[in-house]
């Protein structure tokens, strides 16, 4: 277990935030070597209701989807399934003769889109923006949003198709760009697969880790776990949010046609820590053997050519961090704005979900919020900087 004056200093520094109406309330847990050091709940999961955080509340994780997504692709990786070169028309018709933005117009694509650009970001699909590409995908997930509730509502494969029909915003391969690469990658499991994303994920990873409360719906007994969302009202206190973003139904009480694979899943704290500790323990758990060591290897390492790193470089609050296969990777822990471990891995989600595994520390942090725009937030680089500073610097 840590310290007594850690943990006392963590469970303060998490308070001051609640207190300051930062955050409504929060699960954080450390893990070393394989256990659990610490876990702490604090604040609310409903500030109307007086319902406070359990350890079993469930939390939309949003992006933190995106690793689960990209252990999926190894699975199917490693089986010889797929190759990382395979272009995506291959499994999505609609990613045929694509075409880039250049000078204000539309030209072909010099190379199409493959696996490998889907992982690493570099596929010049985007999330929004002012050019021809993100104003494609605005204008989908707008319909996608329109027909969320409806009798119609567009599914996983037919959201891939369309994405794909619209411009890139730069060639395959010469930039960086967050973007709706995941949820094309949750399509193609599903093309080679035969299954829905949801019941692949089920079959293959939550079943086998025993992650009993993740999916991309909450039945109706676990909808009273559900933590709401919140956002700051203006004026130093925070308001409820309950809009459904992205084409995910907020309340999750749907088993949605659009599973998506870069934001779509909920979970819980225990239940994102099998994941993280199946990863931490080179792919096995519970006598699960879900990926080999080398394939973990390789998912957790960087994928970023020089060129493509600059579009990463203007994302400020990651300066020391590459990235690889929908996660970041600390590389320059001098050059970083938080204490960290060269090699350290994670993802974090738009409400403000967040895990890190440290392999060269043994150390994995989980943090779980609802906050809108969260991502990863003040708090939680200072909760992850008391555990950090604490260790002995790796050899």
């Amino acid at each position: 277990m840590l310290e007594p004056n850690l943990t006392n200093q963590l469970k303060k520094t998490l308070r001051a935030s609640i207190g300051s109406r930062e955050i409504a309330g929060a699960n954080f847990m450390v893990i070393k070597d394989g256990n659990e050091v610490f876990y702490h709940e604090d604040g609310w999961a409903d500030l109307e209701s007086g319902r406070p955080v359990a350890r079993d509340s469930i939390f939309r994780l949003y992006s933190m989807t995106k690793p689960v997504t990209a252990t999926a692709v190894m699975m199917l990786l490693e089986r010889g399934d797929i190759d990382l070169f395979d272009p995506v028309s291959h499994y999505i018709p609609g990613f045929k003769n694509q075409q880039v933005e250049r000078n204000g117009g539309l030209v072909p694509v010099s190379r199409e889109v493959n696996i490998q650009d889907l992982l690493n970001m570099t596929s010049g699909l985007v999330y929004g923006g002012t050019d021809k590409a993100g104003q494609h995908t605005e204008a989908l997930f707008q319909e996608l949003g329109s027909r969320l509730y409806g009798e119609n509502p567009m599914g996983t494969m037919e959201f891939a198709n369309r994405l794909g029909q619209g411009p890139l915003s730069f060639e395959p391969g010469s930039y960086w760009q967050y973007g709706t690469s995941a949820d094309v990658l949750g399509a193609i499991v599903e093309a080679v697969s035969g299954m829905r994303y949801g019941e692949f994920l089920k079959k293959e990873i939550f079943e086998p880790l025993e992650m009993k409360d993740t999916g991309f719906w909450l039945p109706e007994e676990k909808r009273a776990r559900l933590a709401k969302t919140y956002q700051d009202d203006g004026e130093g206190g925070l308001k409820l949010y309950a809009e459904s973003h992205l084409g995910i139904s907020h309340q999750l009480d749907r088993n949605p046609a659009f599973e998506s694979g870069g934001a779509g899943l909920a979970s819980t704290i225990d239940d994102a820590a099998k994941f993280t500790t199946m990863l931490m323990k080179q792919g096995s758990l519970n006598g699960h053997q879900l990926l080999q060591p080398r394939t973990v290897q390789y998912l957790t390492s960087p994928s970023l050519t020089a060129w493509q790193q600059k579009g990463f470089d203007t994302w400020h609050t990651l300066s020391g961090h590459t990235y690889g296969n929908l996660m970041r990777i600390l590389n320059d822990t001098g050059k970083a704005g938080i204490i960290g471990g060269k090699g350290e891995y994670g993802w974090d989600g738009w409400l403000g979900a967040y895990f890190c595994n440290s392999p060269q520390d043994g150390l994995t942090i989980l943090f779980m919020i609802q906050k809108k725009d969260a991502g990863t937030m003040a708090i939680t680089r200072k909760l992850r900087n008391i555990v950090f500073s604490s260790l002995q610097a790796a050899q």
